[in-house]
């Protein structure tokens, strides 16, 4: 990872994305930074697992990943740490150690098969995939979005294969979290980190 990405995906701030103009599976991330915050708290068990549900549906759909999911990716993996790191006291961040690192392995899965399939090469940056050309309209307008999707070539295929390329980038920005999990967790880090 070069280390201009590193630093990127280290320092990003929640306010520093524009969620409300980035694809999801079911339309854009407006709501990501209040699903990121629940999850952050790791209180009520109900509340996360109804924040954690928006969230994956959003960032993958039958293999698919969106323009907010590289984005997911990096605060999720500061949530999976702090998760790991609590989940001996509070059983709601143990619950969520456990599914974030399964929806993990999902991602790396999805950015594998993609891989292996003919693609452009990914955009030279993380921060690219913020580059005016590619956000969608300030105003959300679902009939305007749909009619959007109808286009021949909705990403340019760099901006999509960017998609998958640092939605795994993300992920292994945590790779030495992975590696040091509680015991309990050793087996799916181990296959998260076999998808690395």
């Amino acid at each position: 990872m070069i280390e201009e990405n590193r630093t990127y995906i280290t320092h990003l701030k929640v306010t520093d994305v524009p969620w409300h103009r980035l694809t999801t599976a079911y339309g854009r991330g407006t709501n990501f930074p209040e699903h990121f915050a629940v999850l952050e708290q790791m209180g009520d068990l109900e509340p996360v697992k109804h924040s954690l549900y928006e969230l994956t549906t959003n960032m993958e759909h039958q293999s698919t990943l969106w323009h907010a999911t590289p984005f997911g990716m990096v605060f999720l993996g500061r949530i999976l740490a702090k998760a790991l790191a609590e989940s001996s006291r509070n059983p709601t961040a143990h619950f969520l150690a456990g599914e974030l690192l399964d929806f993990f392995a999902c991602i790396l899965q999805c950015f594998h098969d993609g891989d292996e399939m003919e693609h452009a090469a990914p955009l030279p940056c993380f921060s690219d995939l913020l580059k005016e050309e590619y956000l969608w309209s300030e105003e959300y307008d679902e009939e305007e979005d749909e009619m959007r999707y109808e286009e021949d070539e909705v990403f340019p295929d760099d901006l999509f294969y960017s998609f998958y390329y640092y939605s795994w980038q993300a992920v292994k920005a945590y790779q030495d979290v992975l590696e040091q999990v509680p015991a309990e967790f050793a087996k799916p880090a181990a296959a998260v980190l076999e998808l690395l």
